[in-house]
């Protein structure tokens, strides 16, 4: 999942500079409601009561992913840099535990406290690159708080996809209804930008970018983190997301030719041990520490 979510502003990189927000997502998500509709359709016809009854709720998701998440992060691209963006989406993970806490009750492990601050130290010392003097000349501006949006919508969403009535739906089924959803409500400002820009996909180069955006950073990686998220629950499927910071850095090097750095490495190491740390089975440190 994170290797598929962080492949996102790579692929869709030419898609990115010729093409605006709000047309990006609506080609994204309508082609991947293409793609997932001939494998689901018979799912979707049998849960059409169910979908009926949580059309509201369903709606309100596909807002939260689909056009915050998907046009508002382009945008936000625009106006910030990758790293700011990056450093504030590694807040995710701890929001949707908190959101568990606050309206599920959810009780907090110490080892996870400990493991998710290992995983934001891991991310803060990559974007960074280990300087403290970049941590502290990174300026919010309005791509900035637009980022805060979205990882604020993203946890959101995390945790309103594990609701009991939505349970009865399967994985496939449930994200294709949310990208048609996405894809309606993302259509009339994407008419109306197309209106007022004239900026419209027309090179085979961008059109080759939305495809790959649509496959792998959104039917592969939602798929898989919403099947992820009935496993093992939105926290610890959520968690996981701190490796979208050093598997972004790995394709970055191998298909953009940037080089891996001493930083990269120490970045790396506590957030491989905050996840291990805060995702391991309870019943491992039990063992250990009646041993």
């Amino acid at each position: 999942m994170p290797v598929f979510m962080s492949s996102n502003i790579i692929i869709a990189k030419p898609a990115i500079a010729h093409t605006e927000p709000w047309t990006l997502a609506f080609f994204r998500w309508g082609l991947a409601s293409l793609i997932l509709l001939p494998f689901t359709y018979r799912e979707l016809k049998r849960s059409l009561p169910i979908i009926r009854k949580n059309l509201k709720l369903l709606g309100f998701m596909a807002f939260l992913a689909m056009w915050i998440c998907g046009a508002i992060v382009y945008l936000a691209l625009k106006e910030t840099s990758a790293t700011n963006g990056t450093l504030i989406y590694s807040a995710a993970p701890a929001l949707i535990l908190a959101l568990e806490w606050l309206f599920r009750g959810r009780a907090v492990a110490m080892r996870e406290l400990v493991g998710i601050s290992l995983a934001i130290i891991g991310v803060f010392v990559i974007v960074t690159k280990g300087s403290l003097g970049n941590l502290l000349s990174l300026q919010l501006n309005s791509g900035d708080l637009l980022f805060a949006l979205c990882t604020l919508s993203w946890a959101i969403y995390s945790v309103l996809i594990k609701k009991s009535q939505l349970q009865s739906i399967s994985t496939a089924p449930l994200f294709t209804i949310l990208a048609i959803l996405g894809t309606l409500i993302l259509a009339p400002f994407a008419v109306a930008e197309m209106a007022i820009t004239s900026s419209v996909p027309n090179t085979g180069e961008v059109w080759m970018s939305i495809a790959g955006v649509a496959l792998v950073a959104s039917v592969a990686s939602f798929l898989t983190y919403q099947f992820s998220i009935r496993l093992v629950g939105p926290s610890i499927a959520g968690m996981f997301m701190y490796l979208m910071t050093p598997y972004g850095v790995g394709m970055a090097v191998l298909f953009l030719g940037e080089k891996l750095q001493t930083f990269h490495y120490l970045g790396f190491a506590p957030i491989m041990a905050g996840l291990l740390l805060a995702t391991l089975p309870a019943s491992i440190f039990r063992k250990k520490a009646s041993a």
